[in-house]
């Protein structure tokens, strides 16, 4: 069995899972290891590759590290040769656009496609993002709206807007190389990004983690465009469903919420935004640098001191 005290160079691990592993190199550099791929979620190879790597991609910059190297990560039907060429060539984009370099990869044969990249990144290790480093009083900030499971789901069920469909692939291959860059330079410490157990899933985490609790306000929640519509009408994959199941003990609502409310916030989303646990004294200068480099960012709560995630209208 693997024992954390063994490895004294393993920052981040099993000991204290995160988004990524982080191994110390020496007094100035970690190294930053993830790795992530997943079935296809859009029709177009393209759009499907380059989601994919902006999504491994998303665990290097959630831990506060620029990532310097990724390789593939492919399971693919022989078949398929011409699809193939487009998702590799959509994840080569995306991560030559981080400016990372791509060397090589692994690939098996596989009835069901799927792809995606391991990733080694680069950080200072006294300068990390991780899921403990929330404390009371801390600001949360969310850089992507919710809504990537719902309206993808709609699209399966050929009930989904195109343009909201586009919306929400622009969203997912949308690097969080500068909301986790300016988290870094100014010296924050909580972080996660928001993948497949919703806002809710991941808050929880990062608030376990920290041994804090937090509150969120939902009409300050953002939302991508068609993901209210689809709700109502419970357009949600089978993973939101289990993430209500899982994490809401931890959470309470206020009255009125309703549940297709209450669902939008367990949706499972793929390649979201970082959630951001940001000082109160640094708030106003977070906000500044991120319209100063064309970077969204929502205040949608805060960090409370007791255990549990609230959820309120107001």
């Amino acid at each position: 069995m693997f024992a954390p005290a063994d490895y004294p160079q393993v920052l981040v691990g099993l000991g204290s899972p995160d988004d990524a592993a982080v191994y110390r190199l020496d007094a100035d550099r970690a190294l930053i290891v993830t790795a992530d791929f997943f079935t296809p979620i859009v029709d177009a190879p393209y759009d499907f590759g380059a989601i994919a790597a902006a999504n491994a991609l998303s665990d290097v910059y959630a831990m506060g590290g620029e990532p310097l190297l990724a390789i593939n990560l492919v399971a693919f039907p022989p078949e398929l040769p011409e699809v193939l060429t487009e998702v590799l060539r959509g994840g080569a984009e995306k991560v030559r656009e981080a400016g990372v370099a791509l060397a090589g990869g692994h690939t098996i044969q596989d009835k069901e496609p799927k792809y995606g990249l391991a990733v080694i990144g680069l950080a200072h290790p006294d300068r990390l993002l991780t899921r403990a480093g929330a404390r009371p009083g801390d600001v949360l900030v969310l850089t992507k709206p919710l809504g990537t499971g719902i309206i993808v789901t709609a699209f399966k069920g050929g009930l989904a807007d195109p343009t909201h469909l586009a919306d929400a692939v622009r969203w997912m291959t949308a690097l969080n190389r500068t909301a986790g860059r300016i988290a870094v330079e100014l010296g924050l410490q909580g972080a996660t990004d928001v993948t497949g157990f919703g806002l809710l899933g991941h808050a929880w985490e990062m608030a376990e983690a920290s041994g804090v609790g937090m509150r969120i306000r939902l009409r300050d929640v953002p939302l991508m465009g068609g993901a209210r519509e689809y709700a109502v009408r419970s357009l949600f994959p089978s993973g939101s469903y289990c993430n209500r199941d899982f994490y809401s003990p931890h959470v309470r609502f206020a009255d009125g919420i309703s549940e297709e409310e209450q669902m939008v916030l367990f949706d499972a989303q793929t390649s979201g935004g970082l959630l951001l646990a940001v000082q109160a004294e640094k708030l106003d200068e977070l906000l500044d640098r991120f319209v100063a480099e064309d970077q969204p960012g929502w205040v949608i709560g805060q960090v409370v001191a007791e255990p549990g995630i609230e959820i309120i209208s107001e």
